[in-house]
């Protein structure tokens, strides 16, 4: 699915975020930038080290955050790394929100032209996809109104559940705006 916004092309995909050729991919990050498993596993296996050691200097960011680093061995030049929220821990929408806007602002610093994002924690996070998919599309769509110099921005998801969940929210929320 493909719409396109004033300044913006917003794609949702079902594939896999490490194989993406953008000028960044967004870590599903923790705060202390350790690339365990789910997508951060993914990216330290095809991006090999050089990841973890820039993430090992940076130190950790908090919750709500994200901080970039070259993509190693990625097709991705780069790889933001934001910090979504753990279910339980309290204010979760209003955490996610700000990993969204965080990345999407990180992006247009570094004057980058493309990102793709994952569903953030909604892996071990426990995160509910659905909640994701609303609270990450409508900080998207609401950010790319502004000034951007964003020309694509991707949900990179995997599975057909994740792609169906966010093709639904897009839908309904551009279906609203539009009335």
């Amino acid at each position: 699915m493909e719409v396109k916004l004033p300044h913006t092309t917003l794609r949702l995909l079902q594939a896999d975020l490490t194989e993406m050729a953008v000028d960044a991919i967004v870590n599903a990050a923790n705060s202390g930038l350790q690339l365990g498993g789910g997508v951060a596993g993914a990216i330290r296996l095809k991006g090999g080290p050089t990841i973890q050691a820039e993430c090992d200097k940076l130190g950790g960011t908090p919750v709500g955050t994200a901080v970039l680093t070259t993509g190693g061995n990625l097709k991705a030049k780069h790889v933001i790394h934001a910090v979504g929220p753990m279910m339980g821990e309290g204010e979760e929408d209003i955490k996610l929100r700000n990993a969204t806007r965080s990345s999407l602002k990180l992006a247009d610093q570094h004057q980058l032209k493309s990102i793709a994002f994952p569903a953030i924690s909604t892996g071990i996070f426990g995160f509910p996809l659905e909640r994701c998919a609303k609270l990450m599309l409508m900080t998207t769509v609401e950010y790319l109104k502004g000034p951007t110099g964003l020309e694509t921005v991707s949900f990179c998801l995997w599975g057909k559940e994740a792609f169906e969940v966010f093709q639904q929210t897009l839908r309904f929320i551009l279906q609203t705006e539009g009335e």
